[in-house]
């Protein structure tokens, strides 16, 4: 494990935190572009910890990859391995090899560096269209609405620390939790499920392929939340350390992440300061568009197995 980053309280909100995102997904060709390996920048985004959001590099690996699958192939599935934290202060270099082009699938590698050292590995698969079964799990029936439910502005209110700050204005997802945010207590029962809304502040472009990196990118958010809610862990809890340690996503359908959508979460085990989070988000008439599993380093001083 790296050496920790100081936390950067120095608060950096954007204007327009949705056209911020937009524009760090907008990833430049730096050339050099060899049989197998193609090579991308991306810069990192401001988070008060200091150290890089991981649904950032998740989504610009997947753009990145994206990049080099020729003809309407859609990504299906990516695995990915947290290597380092990720510096905000660096921008980030994006290696991709071309491993296999088939009659009906690719496969691509990215491998993500600071400085020249690795903090991100992923395989990405990618598919042409195709007809074939169809089923799928239905989305929950008992949930309340996003409407009924408070943004994290309306729950930040006046807070000046600028972690809160940050959660409340600078974040390009209205995110709206079931039955209760974990930002600073965990109220009600201490169960390993929970639900969250979540829509882009505002439009997209049409995009299909920002659509998908834009859903990976906001799927890195609460993965890890169903962990601290079995424990009773806020964000705010003394001594907490947490990071992802790997990030597993499947693509169903087609999304669109600037319409309200249901990210149903769980975790079934937590061991060895290790937790593994599901997940499975669902559109507002009840497609389910995407699976994703994460397993999160999770530390509590007073906590021991």
């Amino acid at each position: 494990m790296a050496p920790r980053i100081q936390l950067d309280l120095e608060p950096s909100i954007p204007s327009d935190p949705l056209a911020e995102m937009i524009a760090t997904l907008d990833l430049t060709d730096a050339g050099g572009a060899r049989t197998r390996e193609d090579i991308f920048t991306g810069p990192s985004q401001w988070m008060p910890h200091g150290r890089v959001f991981g649904g950032q590099v998740l989504a610009q690996s997947l753009v990145a990859a994206t990049r080099t699958i020729d003809g309407v192939r859609n990504v299906h599935s990516m695995h990915g391995y947290f290597l380092r934290p990720g510096d905000i202060r660096l921008p980030i270099t994006f290696s991709v090899d071309r491993l296999r082009d088939g009659r009906s699938f690719s496969t691509r590698r990215v491998q993500a560096y600071q400085n020249g050292d690795p903090i991100f590995s992923m395989i990405a698969s990618f598919q042409e269209p195709a007809l074939g079964i169809d089923h799928q799990e239905a989305s929950p029936t008992d949930i309340p609405g996003p409407e009924s439910l408070p943004s994290a502005a309306e729950l930040m209110g006046a807070n000046p620390h600028p972690v809160a700050q940050f959660w409340a204005k600078a974040r390009p997802f209205d995110i709206r939790h079931i039955p209760s945010p974990i930002y600073f207590n965990v109220e009600g029962e201490h169960i390993a499920k929970q639900a969250v809304w979540m829509k882009a502040l505002g439009p997209m472009p049409e995009d299909p392929i920002l659509h998908q990196a834009a859903l990976a990118y906001a799927s890195d958010y609460s993965i890890l939340e169903p962990i601290f809610r079995r424990h009773g862990i806020s964000w705010a809890h003394p001594g907490l350390s947490s990071a992802s340690l790997d990030h597993a996503m499947w693509f169903h359908r087609p999304v669109r992440v600037d319409d309200w959508l249901l990210y149903v979460q769980d975790s079934p085990s937590a061991s060895g300061s290790r937790g593994l989070s599901l997940g499975k988000i669902f559109s507002r008439d009840g497609i389910l568009v995407a699976t994703v599993a994460q397993e999160g380093m999770v530390r509590v001083p007073e906590l021991r197995d």
